[in-house]
């Protein structure tokens, strides 16, 4: 008997600015430079990377390329669509421990 697998996109399932937060802290509290920037990507996809794109002026491939398993966005190009989502990174200090 096989078992059916089914496509799962974590984008779907970002339907909050709420949602989005929680997802984004999770990735960011791993200190993983790739997956804070995979993670990163699938929230711009969850609202729309056209949209993304259109409010950071750069291209959907370059949003794409930058955010895949293989990407390294720059400082800039992370701010820019940390902004077009209504989002912003924050610095607190780390619990003793």
């Amino acid at each position: 008997m096989t078992e059916k697998i089914c496509a799962y996109d974590p984008a779907d399932s970002l339907d909050s600015p709420e949602s989005i937060q929680v997802f984004l802290e999770d990735a960011f509290e791993t200190g993983d430079a790739g997956y804070i920037a995979k993670a990163i990507g699938v929230a711009a996809r969850a609202q729309g990377m056209a949209c993304i794109a259109e409010k950071t002026g750069l291209s959907r491939e370059q949003l794409y390329r930058s955010f895949s398993n293989q990407g390294n966005p720059t400082l800039k190009t992370l701010l820019a669509v940390m902004q077009a989502m209504n989002m912003e990174i924050t610095a607190t200090p780390r619990r003793a421990g």
